[in-house]
């Protein structure tokens, strides 16, 4: 019964979202509540959603922070090279600017955090789409893919909590990887190209300095994007909701206001020099990610706004931001509370595991691979690499099956992981880019599903799983 009601209370969940029905906070909240009822537990609802609001708490503490963090970096002007580069790349053609979207999220994947990624990813693109009356679910829909395949490298997560799962070296499992996960990365720049090529197609050929008056229903004609066009002031610019940051004078667009008020060129390698400090020091864990979160917001508030009515004004102008993520992230606390809490979790991985006929069991590297698409998608990974994973190796064992070929095959899921309600930096993703949630998983779902199986393919190709 509990499996039942664990996939019936997912798929209410999924579909009022998708389908407009309910805000995904209030789904997150709601439906667990609702279905924790259902199953006799009602009692026990407050100890399950503060036991999830304990687990992902720091979480929320460090995208607050890093949210703050990096709205400053752009207030300040730390990324405007970056944005010019990728402006002088892409010109006015969707086609580059959706290819330049993959490739940014990819490089700054390198960082192994996928909050950071989004934030500079949307910082950096949105107000070409925005300008250009291009499909924002396109922008979110690839961010979020090619992250997900580079989500593997072994300080992103994924791969050392199989490594530790399974008392593996993570070296041993992530190197023999890299040629699928490289065709992965290569489909996504693909399919970003076929994306962009659908964009061009649908908006013709632009220029900077005109204005796009995109169709009402974007959402459908571009293949499941979404984006609205942006409205002309009676000043000529673009309307307020295009963000302070951004700009069109008489000369073109210009991306982020080159003469904003926020700007501190004398701080720019102090600003540089903290973002690569903080960076490194995440990825080597001298202090925990929330931390040095914290820490780096309060010195780039200190340093680059000493005056404390400036410092205010640059909260308040993240505040909608961090408001709408924190809130996400503790609504998805009360989702995650009741699946784990009430023992849905483990009794629909359980039937998934279980209905795996024997005959498959010679080739249950490709079960784990197959498995990690949904399991990721609806589980954490900690809940899967910690709790499903090492009941698929000791399947695997009894038919001679590496343990090394079951971590590498459950790595290939993360390219649809990065998009499940569960994954906090996703709130990220759409928050600040303005797009629905249920838009962005209408549209990305399906493109992601197929990169995992790209990359399954891969790895079964060229004989590492």
């Amino acid at each position: 019964m509990l499996t039942i009601l664990g996939f019936v209370m997912i798929a209410t969940f999924l579909v009022l979202i998708m389908m407009k029905k309910m805000s995904p906070i209030a789904a997150l909240v709601l439906i667990p509540a609702l279905f924790c009822v259902l199953v006799g537990q009602g009692a026990k609802l407050g100890d399950y959603v503060l036991e999830g609001v304990g687990n992902l708490a720091p979480t929320a503490a460090m995208l607050m922070f890093a949210i703050v963090y990096f709205g400053v970096m752009i207030d300040v002007g730390l990324f405007d090279p970056i944005v010019r580069g990728i402006l002088r790349f892409c010109k006015a053609d969707p086609m580059r600017i959706v290819v330049g979207t993959a490739v940014l999220a990819a490089i700054v994947s390198l960082d192994g955090d996928g909050s950071t990624t989004f934030m500079i990813t949307v910082s950096a693109m949105y107000p070409l789409y925005k300008r250009l009356g291009m499909s924002l679910v396109v922008m979110t829909g690839v961010a979020a893919t090619a992250n997900g395949v580079m989500n593997t490298l072994p300080w992103g997560g994924p791969t050392a909590r199989a490594a530790t799962a399974l008392k593996l070296d993570a070296a041993d499992i992530f190197v023999p990887m890299i040629p699928a996960l490289a065709v992965g990365l290569v489909f996504v720049f693909v399919l970003a190209y076929v994306l962009g090529r659908r964009e061009r197609k649908r908006l013709g050929c632009l220029t900077l300095d005109e204005v796009v008056e995109a169709p009402a229903e974007v959402l459908v004609t571009a293949g499941g994007g979404g984006g609205e066009a942006p409205r002309k002031s009676p000043g000529g610019g673009d309307d307020a909701d295009a963000g302070p940051a951004y700009a069109a004078d008489g000369g073109g667009f210009q991306g982020l206001d080159p003469d904003r008020a926020t700007l501190r060129p004398k701080l720019y390698w102090f600003n540089a020099g903290l973002t690569v400090v903080l960076l490194a020091s995440m990825i080597m864990e001298l202090l925990p990610i929330p931390v040095l979160f914290l820490i780096g917001a309060a010195l780039a508030l200190t340093v680059n706004y000493p005056n404390m009515a400036d410092q205010k004004a640059r909260i308040a102008a993240h505040a909608d931001n961090v408001l709408n993520v924190a809130g996400m992230v503790f609504a998805a606390a009360v989702f995650t509370g009741v699946l784990t809490g009430t023992g849905m979790v483990k009794h629909m991985a359980d039937w998934l595991v279980g209905a795996v006929p024997d005959a498959m069991g010679p080739h249950m590297a490709l079960v784990t691979g197959l498995l990690s698409l949904p399991l990721t998608y609806f589980m954490s990974n900690d809940g899967f690499y910690f709790g499903v994973l090492p009941v698929l190796a000791e399947a695997g064992a009894a038919h001679g099956v590496s343990s090394l070929e079951i971590a590498r095959a459950s790595l290939v899921g993360q390219a649809l992981h990065m998009s499940s309600p569960l994954v906090p930096a996703v709130y990220v993703l759409v928050g600040m880019a303005k797009v629905e949630f249920g838009d962005h998983t209408r549209f990305t779902v399906k493109w992601a599903a197929l990169t995992s199986l790209v990359v399954l393919g891969a790895g079964i190709l060229f004989g590492i799983i």
